[in-house]
C-alpha cells in the first residue's frame, strides 16, 4: 500500500504540461490526492511570476548576444580586474590587449600549481594574490580522478556566475513549458553532506551545495526544500534516512542532484511509502536536473521511473571552478555559457600532455574533435585545466556533449578507450539484460599479476611481460566491477554484449580483440547493492559530490577495489565473455 499524507482532493492541480500521449502512473491525474501543503495564493503566484519572467529575461539577454564575440570581451575585463594581483603583475596584465597577448603570458596550470605557489602560503586569505579580493568561501572538491581533496576559491561575482547559469537552465525550460508553476510546490536539492566550517575571518570551506544553501536568494528560500539544518547535515546516510521520511509530505515540483545519489534517495522514498511510482507521491513534479556524472548509465532508470510520465530530465554541467554548460531543452544537448564571467579555451585531449599545446577559443573550435576544457575564472583562476573533455556538435549557438576526464581512459594494451565509449556500452548491454547500472568503476589486469600486488607498482612495471594466465593467451584484460539496481540473469551474456558494443564504437578496440591476442575479453564482476556506497563511506567520502572513479588506466585502484570488495564478501559473481572472438568487420 502507498503511504503518503495528502490534502483534500479540491486542492486545485499544477498548471503544467501537456500530457497527450505521455503515460499516467496509478492515481496520477486530475483526481490525484497530493502530498503536503501547496504555496498557494497570491504569494505563490506572484513567485512564480517573477521567477519565470527573471528566467525568461536572462534566455532572452543569453541569445541576443554573440557569443564568440563576448567571450573575449570576458576575458579582458577579468585581466584588467586583475592587473594589479600577485599574479597579474608576474605575467604582465598591463600588457595584455587581446586573446593571443594572453595565451602567451600565460601557460596553462593544474590546481596543484595555484594551490602550492599562490594560495597555500596565505591560506584562506588570498586577496590581491589571484584576485582582487579575499573569497568568502573555499568550495571543497571531491577530485574525482586524483582522489585528493581541492580548496576552490568561490568569490562573490563567481556566486553571481552560478545564479545566470542556474537562471539559463530554468530560462530554457519555461520557453518551452510556458504554463507550468514551479514555485506552485518546492524545489528538493539533494546536496552535499557538509557543513561549513568556519576558517575564520569570516570565511567558510564546504561543498559549493552547502555554499549555495546558504547564499540562496531570501525570496526563494520558502520554495526550497530540504530545510539549511537538514541540507547541511554531516552524516549522510542520517540524511538519506530523514529525506526518505519527510521528503513524501512535500509538494514536490522539481528534483536536482547527482544521478547516482538521487537514485538511491528515491528507491528509499519507495521502500518508506510502499508506491510503486514517484509520481504517486509527488503528482506535481515536472523537472529533474542532474550533473555531476555522466547520464547515460542512469537514463534508461530516470525514464522508466520519471521520463515516460512526462517529467523533463535535465542535465546541467557545474563544477567547483565553475559552471561550464546547461541543457538546452530547445536543442537537447548541453550549451556553453558565454557571457556570465568565465572565459573558455579548448585544447585537443591528444596535445594535453605537450609541452606548448594547441589553445582554440570558441572561434576556432571544430565539431566532433575532443577538446580538454580550460577555465579563466571571476575566482582567480588563471588558463586552468579543468579536467573534462567535451566534443563540440555546433559553434553558433555552441552546443557540445562531456566525453568524460580527461585522466579517465583506458590504453594499457594500446586500446585508447574514452570514458565516453565505455559508459555506452556499459548502457546499452545493461538495457538489453533488463538492468541499470547504479555504478562501475573499470580498470585493467595485467596477466600474472593478482589483487595481492602491492599497490605501488608502477604501471610500466606492471604492462611487462609476464607469464600468462591459465586459460587466458593474452597479455591482460578489462575488469569491469558493476553495481546494478537489478540482478542480471544471464551475466555471461552482459559481458559479451559489453564487449561487443566497445568494438562497434572503438575500433582500436576491435583490433586489439582479435583472437584474444593483444587484449582478453572484459571481466565483470557483479556486486551486491550499496557495495560502491560502502567503500565510499569507508573512505570518508559518502554521498554528496564525492563520486566513484570511473576508470583506472594505471590498474593500481581496480586492485584496491578488487580486494576490498572479495573481502567484504560483496562478489556475487564474476564471469568473462568468453569465447574468444573471431575476426570478423568492425562496425563504427
Amino acid at each position: 500500500m502507498c503511504r503518503v499524507n495528502v490534502v483534500p482532493e479540491e486542492a486545485l492541480p499544477l498548471a503544467a504540461v501537456d500530457t497527450a500521449g505521455v503515460r499516467q502512473p496509478p492515481s496520477v491525474g486530475r483526481d490525484a490526492k497530493r502530498p503536503g501543503a501547496l504555496i498557494r495564493g497570491s504569494v505563490g503566484r506572484l513567485a512564480d511570476w517573477f521567477f519565470r519572467r527573471l528566467a525568461l529575461w536572462r534566455l532572452a539577454q543569453l541569445e541576443a548576444r554573440d557569443a564568440l564575440a563576448v567571450q573575449e570581451r570576458t576575458l579582458l575585463r577579468l585581466v584588467r580586474r586583475a592587473a594589479r594581483t600577485q599574479f597579474g603583475r608576474e605575467h604582465g596584465f598591463d600588457r595584455i590587449h587581446s586573446v593571443a597577448d594572453f595565451q602567451k603570458r600565460v601557460p596553462l596550470r593544474c590546481y596543484e600549481q595555484f594551490w602550492q605557489r599562490y594560495w597555500q602560503p596565505r591560506f584562506p586569505q588570498v586577496g590581491g594574490i589571484t584576485w582582487p579580493e579575499t573569497p568568502p568561501y573555499w568550495a571543497l572538491s571531491s577530485g574525482t580522478t586524483s582522489g585528493q581533496t581541492k580548496y576552490l576559491p568561490v568569490t562573490r561575482e563567481l556566486l553571481w556566475s552560478n545564479r545566470q547559469a542556474a537562471l539559463s537552465i530554468f530560462g530554457a525550460y519555461f520557453a518551452c513549458e510556458p504554463h507550468t508553476r514551479l514555485l506552485h510546490g518546492r524545489l528538493f536539492f539533494l546536496g552535499g553532506s557538509t557543513d561549513l566550517e568556519n576558517l575564520g575571518g569570516g570565511i567558510c570551506a564546504g561543498d559549493l551545495s552547502a555554499i549555495v544553501q546558504v547564499e540562496t536568494p531570501r525570496w526563494l528560500r520558502p520554495f526550497v526544500w530540504p530545510t539549511t539544518a537538514v541540507a547541511l547535515l554531516r552524516d549522510w546516510e542520517d540524511k538519506i534516512r530523514i529525506l526518505a521520511e519527510e521528503s513524501p509530505a512535500q509538494p514536490i515540483t522539481l528534483l536536482a542532484g547527482v544521478p547516482s545519489w538521487l537514485m538511491v534517495l528515491l528507491e528509499r522514498v519507495k521502500a518508506v511509502t510502499g508506491c510503486r511510482h514517484l509520481l504517486e507521491i509527488w503528482p506535481d513534479l515536472r523537472l529533474l536536473v542532474h550533473g555531476g556524472v555522466c547520464f547515460e548509465p542512469y537514463r534508461a532508470w530516470f525514464h522508466r521511473e520519471l521520463g515516460q510520465f512526462g517529467v523533463r530530465l535535465v542535465e546541467s554541467y557545474p563544477s567547483s571552478e565553475a559552471f561550464v554548460a546547461f541543457e538546452d531543452v530547445r536543442y537537447g544537448q548541453l550549451r556553453l555559457l558565454p557571457d556570465h564571467g568565465i572565459f573558455f579555451e579548448f585544447v585537443p585531449w591528444q596535445e594535453l600532455s605537450q609541452e606548448r599545446p594547441t589553445r582554440h577559443t570558441l572561434r576556432e573550435i571544430e565539431r566532433g574533435v575532443p577538446y580538454a576544457v580550460v577555465v579563466t575564472t571571476c575566482a582567480g583562476l588563471w588558463a586552468y585545466v579543468l579536467g573534462d573533455v567535451v566534443r563540440f556538435e555546433s559553434r553558433q549557438p555552441p552546443l557540445l556533449r562531456f566525453v568524460g576526464r580527461t585522466g579517465y581512459f583506458l590504453s594499457a594494451f594500446g586500446e585508447h578507450l574514452i570514458g565516453e565509449e565505455v559508459e555506452k556500452a556499459l548502457a546499452r548491454a545493461a538495457q538489453k539484460s533488463g538492468a541499470t547500472v547504479s555504478d562501475f568503476h573499470v580498470g585493467p589486469v595485467f596477466a600474472g599479476v593478482d589483487a595481492t600486488e602491492p599497490d605501488s607498482v608502477s604501471a610500466t612495471e606492471l604492462s611487462r611481460p609476464r607469464p600468462a594466465d591459465p586459460g587466458r593467451a593474452a597479455p591482460g584484460w578489462h575488469r569491469y566491477l558493476v553495481e546494478c539496481q537489478e540482478q542480471i540473469a544471464d551475466l555471461q551474456q552482459f559481458a559479451a554484449w559489453l564487449d561487443e558494443e566497445l568494438s562497434r564504437a572503438n575500433a582500436d578496440y576491435h583490433a586489439h580483440r582479435q583472437g584474444d591476442l593483444s587484449l582478453g575479453p572484459p571481466e565483470v564482476v557483479l556486486l551486491r547493492p550499496g557495495s560502491f556506497a560502502e567503500w565510499l563511506r569507508r573512505q570518508g567520502k559518502l554521498g554528496g559530490q564525492h563520486k566513484v572513479p570511473r576508470m583506472d588506466n594505471s590498474g593500481q585502484l581496480t586492485r584496491q577495489l578488487y580486494r576490498f570488495f572479495t573481502e567484504t564478501g560483496a562478489v556475487l559473481q564474476t564471469v568473462t565473455s568468453a569465447p574468444p572472438r573471431q575476426a570478423h568487420s568492425c562496425r563504427s
